[in-house]
């Protein structure tokens, strides 16, 4: 694709890297065929090659203003597009890159600036656990349109589990203090006590341990029935993958940087053998900090090597095979549909690994009836920002999800987790927590 930049744009880095991407596109169309929104809303500004041309458009002069704006905000940045075009356009970089611009030039009615930043302070913010205790024990009480958005409390293990744990509002608590004291501190509410030579860094996140804290304490359990201990470093919290979706870059690079300092201590000394996520939209987030950070001339080096660290959760599953499945009880093994978030599929490029695995463990697994590969509509904070398009894709998942009749729809992804529950009967859960309550003792 040729491009003409404005010396305004020219001169600027994001411009020319926005330029370089623009110039790998060969306009085929052909992601626009994946394109979630664009096979909702049939309008070619609502798919890939539509909001190219309208970034393209900005950088060349023209004109923009809120009708630009909206365009690139319904783009759920699945990148599933990614996954589809021939020509590997960084679509994913240059709709962030558009999105940067076209906000410095058009300015937010006041209360939706006002709704951005409440999510974008609110879900990162250490009152975010209490407010959600609060709001939960008042859930009857909450508006409709928000209530799917404040779960059930939460931290007993489903029915049948093999053990109960009693709840804890941040795993942290149940776990060791590790940046500041290498020591391994006392462990607590259900977090194994275990000590092994492998030992991993967990990174707990910063809305799971609250609203989901139960996934935390599961992986610890079934990375130590295979002898790998977790340890959680004091400092680390969101991975600034929120921040980035709502707009806020170097918000999302300050929470980088905290990461990266708390976890320096162990990955320096090599007491660590990984950085894992259990959340994929997270796993995807640290595994960028080295490009995040590259200019970055106090951080680029460590960047890079945590990032080279980084592993999903899922990425250990293979290694791990052989001691789970001397641990599991055959009756307790059921039939699943894994819907794969897109973060793990698209951005992390991980497919088959996770439904993959759990059937060499003896799971019936299955995935949803068609359109495996779209976006169940959750997107950080998009079910939020658009819930219209959210929930027209969220039901067409859950439907293609529940034609294998499964007994549970496990998923890797907290956000996707929370948002298939709100349209299903049928138990939505973290394949770990189903994989932890199969295992023995």
């Amino acid at each position: 694709m040729q491009t003409k930049l404005t010396p305004e744009f020219s001169t600027l880095q994001a411009g020319r890297e926005a330029e370089t991407i623009l110039r790998s596109c060969v306009h085929c169309g052909l992601c626009n065929a994946t394109c979630p929104t664009y096979q909702i809303l049939g309008d070619e500004l609502d798919g890939p090659r539509g909001r190219i041309y309208l970034i393209k458009q900005m950088l060349e002069g023209g004109e923009v203003g809120r009708s630009t704006q909206q365009h690139l905000d319904r783009c759920l940045t699945c990148l599933n597009c990614e996954t589809t075009c021939p020509s590997g356009v960084e679509y994913g970089k240059l709709v962030s890159i558009g999105r940067a611009l076209v906000d410095q030039r058009v300015r937010r009615a006041w209360g939706e600036r006002v709704h951005r930043w409440l999510l974008r302070e609110g879900l990162t913010s250490a009152l975010f656990a209490p407010l959600l205790k609060i709001a939960q024990l008042g859930r009857g009480l909450v508006p409709g349109r928000w209530r799917r958005y404040v779960p059930p409390r939460a931290g007993l293990p489903a029915a049948g589990a093999r053990s109960a744990y009693p709840a804890t509002a941040d795993p942290r608590q149940a776990g060791p203090h590790v940046a500041s004291n290498p020591a391994v501190g006392q462990h607590k509410a259900g977090w194994p006590a275990g000590h092994h030579q492998r030992k991993v860094l967990l990174l707990a996140g910063c809305v799971q341990p609250a609203m989901m804290p139960n996934i935390n304490r599961a992986t610890a359990r079934v990375l130590d029935a295979a002898g790998i201990q977790c340890l959680l470093a004091e400092g680390a919290g969101c991975c600034g993958a929120l921040r980035e979706h709502l707009g806020d870059h170097a918000g999302g690079l300050v929470d980088a940087r905290r990461n990266i300092d708390a976890w320096w201590p162990l990955v320096s000394a090599g007491s660590v053998e990984a950085i894992v996520m259990n959340a994929s939209a997270c796993g995807l987030a640290v595994k960028q900090y080295g490009e995040e950070l590259n200019r970055d001339p106090a951080y680029s080096a460590k960047a890079v090597r945590i990032s080279a660290l980084a592993r999903d959760l899922s990425e250990l599953l293979p290694d791990l095979v052989p001691a789970l499945k001397e641990r599991l009880r055959p009756s307790a093994t059921r039939r699943l549909t894994f819907h794969a978030p897109c973060t793990l599929q698209h951005g992390q490029r991980l497919r088959g690994t996770v439904d993959g695995q759990l059937a060499l463990l003896g799971f019936d697994v299955q995935l949803a009836a068609s359109d495996a590969h779209l976006c169940c509509g959750s997107a950080g904070a998009y079910s939020v920002l658009q819930p219209t398009l959210a929930r027209r894709l969220r039901d067409n998942k859950v439907a293609q999800l529940l034609a294998s009749q499964p007994e549970c729809i496990v998923s890797a992804n907290m956000g996707c987790i929370q948002h298939l529950q709100s349209a299903t009967d049928v138990p939505v859960r973290h394949w770990v927590e189903v994989l932890d309550e199969a295992m023995v003792g």
